[in-house]
């Protein structure tokens, strides 16, 4: 038996209606993140509308604004550090007020961020550099939080790198989740500290540990407009790292 289009589109409607309110966003908003790739009600509206590609520049502080929003309210640390980013950046007044813009209209999270950045992913400079910025904006306010890590990670995702990729680059910003937040003589978390395994050549220890100090060396960054407080961790950090490499340095035999 075929049914008419009419009864089925009723059927659908009732079995719709007669869903709780919360369990209805929430598929509706299993299916914006995992089938769309969208992150937001915004995103979907500007792709039903078809809205144009996003400038680079436009699509930093788009992130950055998305990040001082992300947990309510945006705070004076974030407006000034989105601010030392358009000094490092060498903006004039123009290409200013267009920052300006660009980072309120990505606090009111209307753009497809997704269709954005993945068409960065063969730019692996432009993306590293993109996400520093973000991991920056995120810890402007001493602490990042729970959704800006969740945001900056999607991101990072989309624009093809690994999540261990993503959040080394943030490693002199603030303590990822699962990392130790003091120094410790643990060698299993002196490995974890560098990204490294106990099966890895001295060779490549190096490499790794030489990477997070050149990311997290405190004047590198204050240099890059970075704010007293992501300073002051990268301090932190630059410390635990070396005291991880010469524990590991130590169990390995290596100079």
């Amino acid at each position: 038996m075929v049914w008419p289009a009419t009864l089925i589109g009723a059927a659908a409607g009732f079995a719709l209606a007669n869903i709780p309110g919360a369990m209805l966003g929430g598929l509706l908003g299993h299916v914006l993140d995992r089938r769309l790739h969208l992150d937001s009600w915004g995103a979907l509206r500007a792709r039903l509308r078809g809205d144009p590609a996003i400038d680079q520049q436009d699509l930093l502080f788009i992130l950055l604004g998305r990040l001082a929003k992300s947990d309510g309210r945006v705070q004076e640390a974030h407006i000034q550090q989105a601010r030392s980013e358009m000094k490092r950046i060498g903006l004039d007044e123009a290409g200013t007020r267009r920052a300006i813009a660009a980072f309120n209209r990505g606090k009111s999270g209307g753009d497809n961020l997704h269709l954005a950045l993945h068409k960065l992913q063969d730019e692996r400079v432009t993306v590293e550099r993109l996400l520093r910025s973000c991991w920056q904006m995120a810890a402007a306010d001493g602490r990042i939080g729970k959704r800006e890590r969740e945001l900056v990670l999607q991101w990072g995702g989309w624009m093809g790198l690994a999540a261990s990729r993503v959040e080394a680059l943030g490693a002199g910003y603030d303590t990822p989740q699962g990392l130790p937040s003091k120094r410790s003589n643990s060698y299993r978390d002196a490995l974890i500290l560098l990204g490294v395994t106990a099966d890895c050549e001295p060779a490549v220890i190096k490499r790794a540990y030489r990477r997070l100090l050149s990311q997290n060396h405190p004047d590198k960054l204050a240099g890059s407009g970075a704010s007293p407080a992501v300073v002051r961790a990268a301090t932190d950090r630059t410390r635990e790292l070396q005291s991880a490499y010469n524990l590991i340095r130590e169990r390995h035999g290596f100079r």
